[in-house]
């Protein structure tokens, strides 16, 4: 007799997308939905949450067709540098400004791979904040401070 295998990783993820789908699928059913040329406001997440279900359901059939490796250790060093950074930035955004909360907030980040050394962490950090000021501020024009109060001269 075969015995049954599956990816116990890819299972979980899947059975995750199904359930957060389905979660906020039967949210946005409290909404009004409209129609596909005029959508209501719960349209859009009933989309989402809808390829979100597929998605999950498509991730969940295959670890049943597969046999994975076996879940490791918890990545205890990404999750305490990848979720505070977020929190940071919306801490700091206003008295720091975008600029020096965002180059801060990816240098935070960075650290979350053990391979980062502080001087790639600050090259990356001023990379992504050069590029993001530049798309955000300059091209869209969207208005917020560059920098804040906290660091005027």
């Amino acid at each position: 007799m075969k015995s049954i295998s599956f990816d116990t990783t890819n299972a979980i993820c899947g059975g995750l997308f199904v359930a957060t789908g389905a979660f906020f699928a039967i949210q946005s059913l409290g909404l009004d939905l409209g129609t596909a040329v005029r959508m209501g406001p719960g349209y859009f997440p009933l989309v989402l949450a809808g390829v979100l279900v597929l998605l999950g359901a498509i991730i969940f059939v295959q670890a049943l067709r597969v046999e994975g490796e076996p879940i490791g250790l918890f990545a205890w060093r990404g999750m305490l540098f990848i979720l505070p950074a977020p929190v940071f930035f919306g801490l700091t955004v206003r008295g720091l400004g975008f600029a020096p909360a965002l180059f801060l907030t990816a240098f935070i980040a960075c650290f979350a791979s053990q391979k980062m050394n502080v001087f790639f962490a600050i090259i990356l950090s001023l990379l992504l904040t050069v590029f993001s000021v530049a798309v955000f501020s300059y091209g869209l024009g969207l208005p917020f401070e560059r920098f804040g109060p906290w660091v005027r001269f």
